[in-house]
């Protein structure tokens, strides 16, 4: 399974534990806003915020919250002036990371960042050093119990994986949007962004594997940090 993918599974299954300890409307926030910041705060034109916006309020997230996450995204909060900023970085057995950033201190953050790789035996790299390995895609996961296999390939998308409880659709960036609407419109439940997903994948043994993912956790969990892509696999 494919570092992306098994990312993806671990932040649904970290969702969950989120729950738990209160923390699940940070990351409502996080996607709603990294959603807002790539195309806008107006949902009828965004799918990716559209859908984020969807997950937060089956979350009981208040609208408050909501509205908040979408200005910061769109740079409108009054006072706060944030900065849009990528880091690239190696993790443990040459992993790639890019992280996606928003922030109203970037000495703050970047020290902050430095801290968490180092204690990992990650280091920052120089900008462009790792971002030619990934590529913008459109990923949507859908319950496999939701629709037929068969009617996968009348949809508009480029790839697809199976998992023991979803499938996992890959789109091109322009075709994100009308795949989720066909997908809406037969009432499947969904979840999808777009963003980076790796061209190729470092292999990682399973032994080894706790390493990396204790690293992407805790970047995930930092504030400032939107996004973290990465792209290694664990066989």
């Amino acid at each position: 399974m494919s570092g992306h993918s098994k990312w993806s599974t671990i932040k649904r299954k970290k969702g969950a534990a989120d729950a738990k300890r209160g923390a699940i409307f940070t990351r409502l926030s996080k996607d709603i806003t990294l959603a807002a910041r790539d195309l806008g705060g107006n949902p009828d034109m965004n799918p990716s915020l559209r859908l984020a916006i969807k997950k937060a309020k089956s979350s009981n997230m208040p609208i408050a919250n909501i509205e908040r996450a979408i200005k910061k995204g769109t740079g409108d909060l009054p006072g706060i002036k944030y900065d849009d900023i990528i880091y690239e970085c190696y993790g443990p057995s040459g992993v790639a990371i890019i992280l996606e950033c928003l922030t109203d201190n970037k000495k703050r953050t970047v020290s902050e960042i430095k801290n968490i790789l180092s204690k990992s035996g990650g280091n920052l790299g120089e900008s462009g050093c790792v971002n030619w390995m990934f590529e913008k895609k459109g990923t949507i996961t859908i319950l496999k119990n939701d629709i037929s296999e068969d009617k996968l390939f009348d949809l508009e998308i480029e790839d697809f994986e199976v998992s023991d409880e979803h499938y996992i659709l890959t789109t091109t960036p322009d075709n994100f949007g009308s795949v989720s609407n066909s997908l809406e419109k037969f009432n499947i439940n969904i979840e999808g962004e777009v963003g980076l997903v790796p061209k190729n994948t470092v292999e990682i043994s399973s032994s080894s594997s706790s390493k990396v993912l204790n690293l992407i956790e805790q970047l995930d969990d930092h504030d400032d940090i939107q996004k973290v892509h990465s792209n290694f696999e664990i066989i």
